[in-house]
């Protein structure tokens, strides 16, 4: 059964989270904690996010500095393969174009077929620290890679050859949405037309980038529909833990925080109390997508595992 299945077939509003590959060397003990924490929930999914290579400098024997490539966050399909195995809860990788070569994901796509896994999540992802803009290092756009899938899903490869064994369960995805435009679109038209074409192109569902303001969402949702988009467009929402959110989260994610949630914030003078804040707003925002009869919410937990499950705990 795939994901937009499982959120469908759903009798009452759903429940997943995302999750963050461990740092390069450390254990997957961590994830687990995460999963084991918030498991009773009876999560539908878990996304398990993908992280390109980062640009380091770093001083050679000669004192001189050098130019390389870090991968500080490896082993997204692996992982996805351990809980899979161990939870036998659905996982949902994602596959990004942000650092990664056509073959490349080729090549992650077929270890995914191997394993079993057949629910992906697609994304450009982001532009590397280093760049001013998005540089491609195989697809422009997240509607590129979302062809290769559909290719390798006919049982074609990159360079058109066929598979001699096509897929026998073929990869079924969601995308990523913006409720309030995503930051390289000149509109929200502009936006709308490229969600669309996400849809047209096979797209199951969408998941939306995070928000605070639940209004933004609902409107969001109105322009698909009037559009055609009938797809499940699924809130993706995050508990602010640390005061500094309320200004990094804007620049990062380009969503806008309510003045009645960030004057409350403003007030707080530690991070405690800004988790409170945080998740007495999270809490608020669930409770009204659940009675707008949304079909499922999405959680953003990185750094804030304890104040989901407080969150869910108090909706779900």
């Amino acid at each position: 059964m795939s994901i937009v299945d499982k959120i469908t077939s759903s009798p009452t509003t759903a429940f997943s989270f995302e999750l963050l590959p461990p740092l390069k060397g450390d254990g997957i003990a961590s994830v687990y904690k995460t999963i084991d924490l918030l498991r009773e929930f009876d999560p539908k999914y878990i996304n398990i996010t993908t992280h390109r290579s980062e640009v380091v400098f770093k001083q050679n024997e000669q004192g001189l500095f050098e130019q390389t490539a870090v991968r500080r966050r490896p082993g997204t399909v692996a992982i996805a393969a351990a809980i899979k195995s161990k939870y036998k809860i659905p996982v949902v990788p994602h596959v990004i174009c942000s650092g990664f070569t056509k073959e490349e994901i080729e090549y992650e796509l077929i270890d995914l077929q191997f394993l079993g896994i057949t629910d992906l999540f697609l994304l450009r992802g982001d532009k590397a620290k280093h760049e001013k803009e998005f540089v491609a290092t195989g697809h422009l756009h997240a509607t590129d890679l979302q062809q290769q899938v559909n290719n390798f899903n006919k049982g074609v490869f990159l360079d058109g050859s066929k598979m001699k064994t096509p897929p026998a369960e073929p990869f079924s995805y969601g995308m990523a949405a913006y409720p309030e435009r995503h930051e390289e679109s000149p509109n929200t038209e502009s936006d709308l037309y490229y969600t669309k074409m996400k849809v047209d192109g096979g797209a199951e569902y969408l998941v939306t980038q995070m928000f605070f303001d639940n209004q933004k969402y609902y409107d969001f949702v109105e322009k698909c529909r009037n559009m055609g988009i009938n797809v499940p467009i699924i809130p993706g929402i995050k508990p602010i833990t640390l005061m500094n959110q309320l200004t990094v989260l804007p620049k990062i994610f380009h969503t806008e925080i309510p003045e009645e949630f960030a004057s409350e914030l403003r007030k707080c003078k530690t991070d405690a109390e800004a988790t409170e804040v945080g998740v007495e707003w999270c809490t608020r925002q669930a409770a009204d997508l659940k009675a707008h009869g949304v079909p499922s919410i999405h959680f953003y937990s990185l750094m804030a595992a304890q104040s989901v499950k407080r969150v869910a705990k108090a909706v779900f």
